[in-house]
């Protein structure tokens, strides 16, 4: 993959012009160029640093947001805002300036996170692909694989592998001085012809784009079969009704096991949609540079078109910062946890019901009896629309009176975020 702040195709061809002394007059962007890169970079990476930093902060303050699934999302979450810091303010300078500006540390550090952001952003997606396929397909697995404790195993693994593949790159760029008639440009380039490259690009084509990709295809697909084609019966014993006694500090109060476990299982179809949509999204964004790649590599002569690149460069931007908007429109905890993170809207409970289900064909599991939180946290990644009071959910009164528990209408209880 190419660098996305410097148009390494053209270095090359200015490399092999210079060894001629035939650089020629120098002619800067347009001002319609201008104006258009800068404004829509600038408000894409800035919507998308904020964005990221807000989900950040709501999973590592918020105690019940601390669920392995959004330990990926937090990894996803730090490799998206290294990708727009990295590459896209670059491409700011460089649309208002002509040239590279940040100096030689700066060429090697900001090219180094560059790919470090874009290939810890693609391990995070496979790997939250991966844990959303145990906890679904394979629950009691889960309760040993999909743990908080490993989820954070997984991420410092996933960022000490990527971070070192990406040193090379620390010693595979360049600044270069390229001299035309009437100004000398620096710029940001490889030591050597981009021909030595191919073998990198195709490598990371491959491994950080194609592999992932082709997994999550799979990997959602038996998901899917799961939670959509064969869906898990909210009552596994038929009509009869299975009713639980919990003791709470509270008092006593009466679960419905059917009930709970419907909405259980709306709540992960829900979370794997959302989940679903990122790798979509991941695909299509990242296809028209990947695609423009790979075509130019087999190129006599590489398709260069100005706008057409900056287009490229938007998408990738654009998939960096569009995942907090996502998760906001598709997940209610984390839209709840944006208003409390912002002070606004009227402040939640910070935990959700105390209990959660693990559920199977055959068997509901009652995981309040001792088990480790770990285990199921991802069973339950959202909440209902409408979440119910506390008081409500144990069939208490404000005044502390009990009330009758009334056997709730399956065919009217909906979950829907």
């Amino acid at each position: 993959m190419e660098n996305l702040t410097m148009d390494n195709v053209t270095v090359e061809n200015r490399t092999s012009v210079l060894d001629n002394q035939t650089l020629g007059v120098w002619t800067d962007y347009s001002v319609e160029y201008k104006a258009v890169s800068v404004f829509l970079v600038s408000f894409i990476c800035g919507v998308g640093i904020v964005g990221n930093m807000m989900v950040i902060l709501v999973v590592l303050t918020t105690k019940h947001m601390r669920t392995p699934t959004n330990c990926y999302l937090v990894s996803l979450a730090a490799a998206d805002l290294m990708v727009l810091i990295a590459a896209g303010l670059p491409n700011i300078t460089d649309a208002l300036c002509g040239q590279w500006v940040f100096g030689y540390v700066g060429c090697l550090g900001i090219t180094y996170f560059q790919y470090l952001g874009i290939n810890a952003s693609s391990c995070s997606i496979t790997a939250f692909t991966v844990e959303r396929y145990i906890a679904i397909c394979h629950p009691i697995k889960a309760q040993f694989l999909c743990t908080l404790s490993r989820a954070k195993r997984i991420i410092t693994l996933v960022w000490t592998l990527t971070s070192a593949y990406c040193v090379m790159w620390l010693f595979l760029s360049d600044t270069k001085k390229f001299v035309y008639d009437n100004v000398v440009l620096l710029s940001c380039a490889y030591k050597v012809s981009r021909s030595h490259y191919l073998p990198i690009y195709f490598t990371d084509f491959a491994v950080f784009y194609v592999l992932p990709l082709v997994l999550a295809t799979i990997l959602y697909g038996l998901i899917a079969r799961i939670l959509f084609l064969n869906p898990m019966p909210s009552n596994p014993k038929g009509s009869s009704k299975m009713w639980k006694k919990e003791t709470v500090s509270q008092g006593e109060r009466m679960i419905s096991s059917g009930s709970s476990s419907s909405a259980t299982a709306s709540s992960r179809r829900q979370v794997t949609k959302m989940l679903a949509v990122v790798v979509i999204l991941f695909a299509v964004l990242w296809m028209p540079y990947r695609t423009l790649v790979v075509v130019n590599s087999f190129l006599d002569k590489p398709y260069l078109d100005t706008w057409f690149l900056l287009f490229c460069r938007l998408c990738i931007y654009l998939n960096s910062a569009i995942n907090p908007v996502i998760y906001n429109a598709m997940s209610q905890k984390f839209r709840a946890a944006f208003k409390k993170l912002c002070h606004c809207g009227p402040q939640r409970l910070e935990k959700p019901a105390s209990y959660s289900l693990a559920l199977t064909y055959s068997v509901i599991k009652d995981m309040s009896n001792g088990e480790s939180p770990d285990h199921f946290a991802t069973e339950m990644e959202d909440e209902l629309n409408a979440p119910m009071d506390r008081s409500q959910a144990a069939g208490v009164r404000p005044s502390g009176k009990k009330t009758p528990f009334k056997e709730p209408s399956l065919s009217r209880r909906q979950s829907k975020d």
